[in-house]
């Protein structure tokens, strides 16, 4: 890739140095604020996943950004200087150890900073031109950038490829890699011998499956600390359930998937019912560890669709306004489905609630009334202790919910409490 040269002519053939390096350090101060160096990474990383849809992954698009973010973070600051100098962040060194624990070949590696420096190039050119630089400016300053983001993907492809083979020689040395492979065959339904995939994990496939993903609130550095808490929880968590057998596997710096086996059928539909598990499990799991759950269920298609459905709960977990840090699916599985598509979510709110849909404080405190009413089999008596409130306040508050609503509880009851749910996990992102 080359610069072209600036449409508008120069008028003088050398500007000044300290011009040129008074533009680049105005440019730096607005870039690393807060607001400005997060849309920048998301519209650098999203055209690295456009080009590189392995990367779509929750987990991988975390560490990756983690990488994005320090990568900017360091040549920015040093935008400025006439010298180059670079050191590598350490989030980029762990992203490479993920791209080799997932078992990704060293060519999507390399791809990623490719693709990234020419995002980054196509970035600055728009930034030049739209900030009006003068024009004896214009050509030193993408001069620059390009001279600079050509030693920067340089100098990082060599060192993370060090690091990318040695991790990917530790991985392939271990039995993580061969779980790792045979957990993904397994999730994407290949042809696999139920057997022999056991044997591999370590695990057998065909009992009760309770499967869970463990992360922290941060991304880690990538030195195993983070991977080895995790463990340590996904233990506790296997154990506070009846289960002395668990079965994890690294999705990232930071993150983990997990499944706790259980022999006896009757248990898993124990642990089954809303909210039995999260009750169970919750004194195990302090910050910043997180974790969403699945539903029990049997065999190998048990084993996918309890990960698929932990899967959607920290989906959930992650978009909502939830103060906890254990999430179960059943919890928030009508959110969850309602929540798929945000504009559809939105009309079901709009329609069903209406009034009662509004953002301010008398209309949240009927919405909270008239859930506490659908849940308490429409009692005024159990709504009125729920609430803390006397039985006539919730008699009135029916009358105005009627009222505001346009039809009675019993005509729309049904959607009512889809439209409810979704407001109670998502809070005001449900709101029209």
């Amino acid at each position: 890739m080359t610069v072209p040269p600036s449409p508008r002519a120069a008028t003088r053939s050398s500007p000044d140095p300290d011009e040129v390096r008074d533009w680049l350090a105005d440019y730096v101060y607005e870039t690393m604020r807060g607001e400005t160096l997060d849309r920048l990474v998301t519209r650098l990383d999203d055209v690295i996943i456009a080009r590189i849809p392995e990367l779509a992954d929750r987990d991988m698009r975390r560490d990756l950004a983690a990488s994005t973010r320090a990568h900017a973070r360091i040549v920015l600051s040093r935008l400025t200087s006439d010298a180059f100098e670079f050191s590598l962040p350490e989030e980029a060194h762990a992203f490479a150890r993920s791209v080799a624990r997932r078992g990704f070949a060293l060519r999507l590696l390399l791809r990623v900073y490719h693709v990234g420096m020419e995002a980054v190039l196509d970035y600055m050119t728009e930034v030049v031109e739209q900030r009006q630089a003068p024009p004896e400016i214009e050509r030193v300053v993408l001069l620059r950038l390009f001279e600079r983001a050509t030693k920067w993907m340089g100098t990082s492809v060599e060192l993370l490829t060090e690091t990318y083979m040695e991790e990917r020689e530790q991985v392939l040395r271990a039995a993580l890699n061969r779980r790792a492979e045979t957990v993904r065959a397994v999730l994407e339904g290949d042809d696999v011998d139920v057997e022999q995939a056991s044997v591999r994990l370590g695990y057998r496939l065909s009992q009760q499956h309770l499967a869970f993903l463990l992360w922290t609130d941060e991304p880690g550095g990538g030195d195993g600390e983070a991977t080895g808490m995790l463990d340590r929880v996904a233990a506790r968590l296997a154990a506070a359930i009846g289960s002395g057998r668990v079965l994890t596997v690294p999705s990232g710096a930071s993150a983990m998937w997990a499944w706790a086996g259980l022999d006896d059928p009757e248990r898993a539909a124990e642990l089954a019912a809303p909210g039995e598990v999260e009750r169970l499990v919750s004194g195990q799991v302090e910050a910043p560890v997180r974790v969403a759950l699945g539903v029990p269920a049997g065999g190998i298609a048990g084993f996918r669709q309890s990960h698929h459905e932990a899967v959607a709960a920290r989906n959930v977990a992650e978009r909502a306004p939830m103060d906890g840090r254990v999430t179960g699916y059943r919890a928030v599985e009508i959110a969850y489905l309602a929540g798929a598509d945000d504009a559809a979510m939105r009309g079901l709110v709009q329609r069903e609630l209406g009034a009662l849909a509004a953002r301010d404080a008398n209309a949240a405190r009927l919405r909270e009334t008239l859930h506490a009413y659908l849940r308490s089999h429409r009692s005024p008596e159990t709504t009125a202790k729920l609430l803390g409130v006397h039985k006539n306040t919730v008699r009135y508050r029916m009358q105005r919910i009627e009222h505001l609503l346009g039809f009675t509880i019993e005509e729309r009851r049904l959607p009512l409490e889809i439209a409810l749910a979704c407001v109670a996990i998502y809070g005001v992102d449900a709101l029209p």
